[in-house]
């Protein structure tokens, strides 16, 4: 308690000295000018004004005489403002400068107003000292008036203690996303924390005040804590008639390309219920960036219907709609048929399929399938097995080869008639490249078991087959004089690939 009149009456002294006090408050102002950046010193308005008041107080009591009560009220009002400028102009000094860089951000708002709540009460009991008025006994006497206004402003009170212990325990902060309610739609991000409330600013522009009192009761959920990865959750039918890991294939492969969906952790399907018509499944992912999460719900939601659409997965009915069975219309026949000519006209182009008879052509036309792939799909991947041969039907498809060290590059862009996989298709070696769709797209998928159907009623045909290959293999070479010196070597080459073609479809 000494310690404190001491530094207090130091203090007075100071200020009451006329020419050293406002020397100091000088000295302290032009500092922090010097110091503070420039879209701050507008700060410095309050404490600039508050010693120009001290100073023309001090003008108007000269004439006085020192003895009159005018004279002792103008002191203590000169010495208030100079303490005050001090004081506003030595927390501005610490808290924004030394605390602000020590610590790479601002203090929250409520310790801010806190610590200059607490300057301001200090200047006010110097004063009232300097003026021979007790402080303590102005406490004991207000007693029963502190009371009455705790009890009036308790509901106040409680949100403003509510507010320190969020700011001490910070179980959120500016720029969180936040749920206090199971309404999804109540999801918002935090953009103020101040003694009563904090305001939340929703998807739809909303802004929400949680009163303090409200949020120390319940549950918050904090989806940027402890890092900024967050789950997402969507829900998928798939029918029984389908394999349960087929479906999650497709679903794995659909979310792995979707634009904001992290492979780190990597996502995951649940087979979470059987249901009267379908089974349930939960696809999982993980995303970073919170804000658009809906946009990335919605693009994954986008790439699963392509998936299931290729994998030929129906999403189920509900069972309580009766589906009647009906014989083929004429017009469903003729669209198959108009799809199965689409088919043909593709499998023309393929250089080493026109060795194949008209009606295997055909065939193999009925066989394979149209596949559809939205952009930025990936069809396939880089050194992953694959067995099937893909025709450019529609739309365009990049070509990129991955590079030593984990670096890719785009190497050429296919557009309807071209095609990729034949030596997968006909060898079962893993892709030498990955195949991502540029457009929407529609490719004609020939698989294993359908050219095995055509190899086996005609097996001559490998033959003819690998000699075309083996041709234009030598004819991408990037030197004709290389292409010369290998000549002696192709019938060696054809021989190894034929017999890597009847090994793979067991011929």
């Amino acid at each position: 308690m000494r310690g404190a009149a001491t530094i207090s009456d130091v203090l007075v002294r100071i200020a009451s000295s006329g020419a050293i006090g406002i020397g100091i408050a000088a000295a302290l102002l032009l500092a922090l000018r010097l110091l503070m950046p420039k879209a701050q010193r507008g700060k410095l308005r309050l404490p600039v004004a508050l010693l120009g008041l001290h100073v023309a107080a001090l003008l108007v009591r000269l004439p006085l005489d020192p003895a009159s009560s005018l004279h002792v009220a103008l002191s203590v009002v000169a010495l208030f403002l100079l303490l005050t400028a001090l004081g506003r102009a030595a927390f501005l000094l610490v808290v924004d400068l030394i605390l602000g860089v020590r610590l790479g951000r601002p203090l929250s708002r409520i310790i801010h107003d806190i610590i200059q709540g607490l300057v301001y009460a200090g200047v006010a009991l110097i004063t009232l000292r300097a003026a021979g008025v007790e402080p303590g006994s102005l406490l004991t006497t207000s007693a029963l008036l502190t009371a009455v206004i705790g009890l009036s402003l308790q509901e106040t009170l409680g949100n403003l203690f509510a507010g320190l212990a969020i700011q001490a325990q910070r179980p959120f902060e500016v720029g969180d996303w936040i749920q206090i309610d199971p309404d999804p739609r109540l999801i918002g991000q935090v953009i103020e924390i101040n003694w009563r409330a904090t305001t939340v600013l929703t998807n739809d522009q909303i802004e929400l005040t949680v009163p303090n009192g409200t949020l120390a009761k319940s549950t918050i959920r904090n989806f940027t804590k402890p890092t900024a990865i967050a789950r997402r959750m969507i829900e998928v039918r798939g029918p029984y008639e389908v394999s349960p890991r087929i479906v999650e294939q497709a679903l794995l492969g659909a979310v792995a390309s979707a634009p904001g969906v992290l492979l780190a952790p990597p996502p995951f399907v649940l087979a979470a219920r059987f249901d009267e018509s379908s089974i349930g499944y939960q696809v999982n992912f993980f995303i970073e960036d919170f804000a658009r999460r809906d946009r990335i719900d919605s693009d994954v939601r986008q790439r699963i219907w392509y998936a299931f659409h290729r994998e030929g997965i129906a999403v189920p009915f509900p069972t309580r709609i009766v589906r009647m069975a009906e014989a083929p219309s004429e017009s469903q026949a003729r669209s198959e048929a108009d799809e199965r000519q689409r088919r043909l006209q593709s499998l023309r182009v393929v250089d080493f399929l026109a060795a194949l008879p008209p009606p295997l052509l055909d065939r193999l036309a009925t066989l394979s399938k149209t596949c559809s792939y939205m952009t930025g799909e990936v069809v396939i991947r880089q050194g992953a097995a694959g067995h099937e041969l893909f025709i450019v039907q529609s739309g365009e498809v990049s070509v990129i080869v991955g590079r030593e060290g984990g670096s890719t590059a785009e190497v050429a862009r296919l557009g309807p008639g071209k095609f990729f996989g034949e030596m997968s298709l006909m060898t079962g070696e893993p892709r030498s490249a990955t195949i991502q769709a540029v457009s929407d797209c529609e490719l004609v998928k020939v698989d294993k078991g359908a050219f095995h159907e055509i190899l086996a009623a005609a097996p001559g045909i490998a033959e003819k087959i690998t000699e075309v290959l083996v041709a234009r293999q030598s004819a991408l070479d990037e030197n004709v004089s290389v292409r010369r010196a290998r000549a002696g070597t192709e019938e060696a080459k054809t021989t190894a690939l034929l017999e890597k073609i009847r090994q793979f479809f067991s011929m």
